[in-house]
């Protein structure tokens, strides 16, 4: 299974909708997006790709953040979660809640995906690979990244 990472979006629609495409074309059956949406309206870029989503310290309106996923069938984990997929413990949050952060990585995943730092970061060294895809607002290179959960393989890509 290839899944998609994407955080930070901070309302950036067509920088948005460019990053899914990517994804889609690298073959992501599934989207993790961990926070920082800011506006609902932006998630109708990830319609017909399954996701899930967090929140971040930027999303403010949670409650209609909460029905635009329900309105594409997508999944809000809170300020965090701990999913299964494809046979592997994942984790995810934003990363500004330290708190939150310290009880995921407690849960001994498989993988931890946050954002928040708009820095692309994979620490394969650790028991729990703690993964940022980077960010597609206030960053110097604006990248999303794909994990081949079955070979382990991670890839940042440069969105433009």
């Amino acid at each position: 299974m290839r899944l998609g990472i994407i955080s930070d979006t901070h309302d950036q629609y067509r920088r948005t909708a460019a990053a899914v495409a990517l994804l889609a074309g690298y073959g992501a059956e599934t989207i993790i997006h961990c926070g920082d949406l800011t506006q609902p309206d932006i998630i109708a870029t990830f319609a017909g790709i399954p996701t899930f989503f967090v929140f971040g310290n930027n999303d403010f309106e949670e409650e209609a953040i909460r029905e635009a996923i329900q309105e594409i069938d997508g999944t809000c984990l809170e300020y965090g979660g701990l999913i299964t997929l494809d046979g592997k413990r994942i984790g995810v949050t934003h990363g500004h809640l330290a708190r939150e952060y310290r009880r995921l990585i407690g849960e001994k995943p498989d993988y931890l995906f946050y954002g928040h730092t708009h820095v692309a970061f994979d620490d394969g060294e650790e028991s729990t690979r703690r993964i940022n895809p980077g960010a597609l607002h206030r960053s110097r290179q604006w990248t999303v990244a794909i994990l081949d959960l079955s070979s382990n393989r991670l890839e940042f890509i440069e969105v433009s």
